[in-house]
């Protein structure tokens, strides 16, 4: 790039970022919290700028607490047009601290009943990952737009399929809240991409590094073995994140665990790979490579780098665009936090309120959240199969 203002511009928008990194490996080193839970430095500025769309208050209902405090981590609490109606957990210690996280008066003892409630227009679904697409389904039959935690899916294509129709059917608005598509160096890739700074991705890499020893606490167990490819969205969003395009043919392979709990033995999946690489074929015509990991120690977390036909991203922006476009993350509303997840919650919260405040599309609507989770699905189909090329489903709206 030979515009010096716009690299250091560019480097400063990631600097924050890189910094954070170093400061979450300390922390974690002391305290060990759950990977992506640690919050970026505070940013005075975050704010600045912002200005209201709408003096309306969007319903919410919220649903899951879980050991990851998911359904009050994402700031729809904090936000100046969100009203928190009623939240929800089946465990009721976990429901009445989800209340007293989102200051909300209302609970419900299940998701099915929390959706009668004709105050509520809209639902973020922060239930454990199996029950995501049948939530979502539920919801949606009930009139009222929701959002989801990672992966829109289970495992399962005909699970794909009701909840792209479901979507289709309803008329409403759907998003799947991956964070990585609001990660500082992501938000940058995709705003150059968008510019023509990029031009058709040649090559495209995505990591998800996240290592346990021992297994993280989960409603009946569902993390104990999970397939890599299974959890793939966060890793798949450093290309689809960035073109929203789609993969369309893989070929994967796997790598046994030394993990006791990954042994195929140990775990409901029968599934034998603690790490599984997939090779893609994107609808652009490039490739990418995207790794799930949870048995290798070391660093952690969720990065990626893209290559163009006219430039790349790899820390910074190389190639033949001089004039960048504003690569900054918009600004929040006062009080909502940024948050986990390389500071992606409060931004994600934000985008699905907006889209229902402006009645447009979500960044990350069904069709790009299924085609970042499906990937995955047929990923570990290729895995068992010793690396088997197979096309994978498309979604379009």
């Amino acid at each position: 790039m030979h515009d010096p203002t716009t690299r250091r511009s560019f480097l400063q928008a990631l600097g924050a970022g890189a910094a954070a990194l170093g400061i979450q490996a300390a922390a974690g080193a002391e305290e060990k919290p759950i990977q992506g839970f640690e919050k970026e430095p505070a940013d005075p500025n975050v704010s600045k700028g912002w200005t209201p769309v709408s003096d309306r208050k969007v319903r919410v209902g919220i649903v899951g607490y879980g050991v990851c405090q998911f359904g009050a981590a994402f700031s729809f609490q904090d936000h100046p047009n969100v009203e928190v109606v009623a939240v929800s957990d089946l465990i009721p210690d976990r429901c009445a601290a989800l209340a007293r996280a989102c200051r909300c008066e209302k609970t419900y003892p299940s998701l099915e009943e929390l959706v009668k409630d004709d105050k509520i227009e809209a639902v973020f679904v922060a239930t454990d990952a199996p029950n995501h697409a049948r939530h979502c389904i539920e919801v949606l039959k009930h009139g009222k737009h929701v959002a989801t935690a990672v992966p829109a899916v289970f495992g399962s294509l005909e699970d794909a399929d009701k909840v792209f129709e479901a979507v289709k059917k309803s008329g409403l608005k759907y998003m799947m809240f991956e964070t990585s598509c609001f990660h500082a160096d992501l938000y940058a890739m995709r705003k150059i991409y968008e510019a023509g700074g990029l031009g058709e991705l040649v090559y495209a890499e995505g990591e998800y590094y996240h290592y346990s020893e021992k297994p993280i606490d989960s409603y009946k167990g569902w993390r104990v073995g999970l397939p890599p490819q299974w959890y793939p969205t966060h890793s798949n969003a450093y290309c689809l994140g960035v073109t929203h395009g789609s993969f369309t043919e893989v070929s994967c392979m796997g790598m046994p665990s030394l993990l006791e709990k990954l042994q195929p033995a140990n775990n409901p999946y029968k599934n034998p790979f603690g790490t599984e690489i997939a090779l893609f074929r994107t609808s652009e015509g490039g490739m990418a490579r995207m790794a799930v990991s949870w048995d290798t120690p070391g660093f952690s977390g969720e990065m990626g780098r893209v290559r163009g036909q006219k430039g790349t991203v790899y820390g910074q922006y190389q190639g033949l665009e001089k004039k960048l476009p504003n690569i900054n993350r918009p600004p929040l509303p006062p009080g909502v936090d940024p948050g986990g997840h390389g500071g992606s919650h409060g931004y994600l919260m934000n985008e699905f309120v907006l889209a229902i405040l402006e009645d447009r599309k979500p960044l990350v609507d069904v069709a790009l959240a299924l085609n970042m989770t499906v990937s995955g699905i047929i990923a570990h189909q290729s895995a068992l199969r010793d690396g088997e090329l197979l096309k994978i489903p498309q979604y379009k709206l």
